[in-house]
């Protein structure tokens, strides 16, 4: 089982956060992810803190779309979770077949990204810097991927060492997820 180790946090100075990825990490890959979550006509899924989206991302010459499961919440203080994803040929077939299997779109969105690839501490690192159009700030989220829940703690850690490293303050990090935060500003 893949558990994304992610942390969250408002990001109160985006320019020069920026600036420091991409002094260590060079430029990053601009990207609009078009996010459209699923659940069960009883809402079962997010009840139950689990996750099913199709995310079509938008980038320089490229198109991509991924199919998404995550299961419920592994760690509290970081939300981490179980994720199963796989990109997908067609992504109007991919809705269709949710549809079809009695899921509906809970909630679309869209995030405008600035991602980062590079290593740290011996794992493969994602920094994105996130906007999303319709609330305010701008938010960063840093991952890497765990094996397994013992060694969650430890990707954490590594997670953390880069938001420090970045001037990010404890008090900023967040677990609230953007279908709430979108929700709620609707």
């Amino acid at each position: 089982m893949a558990i994304e180790a992610e942390l969250k946090a408002v990001v109160r100075d985006p320019e020069g956060v920026m600036e420091a990825l991409e002094k260590t990490h060079g430029y990053g890959r601009p990207e609009v992810y078009k996010d459209t979550y699923y659940d069960a006509s009883d809402s079962a899924l997010s009840t139950g803190d689990r996750e099913l989206r199709i995310r079509t991302v938008h980038s320089a010459g490229d198109t991509r779309t991924v199919l998404t499961y995550k299961g419920a919440r592994l760690d509290e203080a970081s939300g981490s979770k179980p994720e199963h994803e796989t990109r997908v040929e067609d992504a109007a077939a991919a809705h269709a077949i949710l549809r079809g299997l009695g899921y509906r779109p809970a909630i679309e969105f869209e995030k405008r990204c600035r991602n980062y690839t590079f290593d740290h501490a011996g794992r493969r690192m994602l920094a994105t810097l996130v906007r999303v159009p319709e609330l305010d700030g701008t938010f960063i989220e840093v991952e890497t991927a765990a094996e397994t829940e013992v060694e969650l703690p430890e990707a954490l850690a590594a997670v953390w060492t880069v938001l420090e490293g970045l001037g990010i303050a404890e008090a900023d990090l967040t677990t609230e997820l953007y279908t709430d935060a979108v929700a709620a500003a609707r």
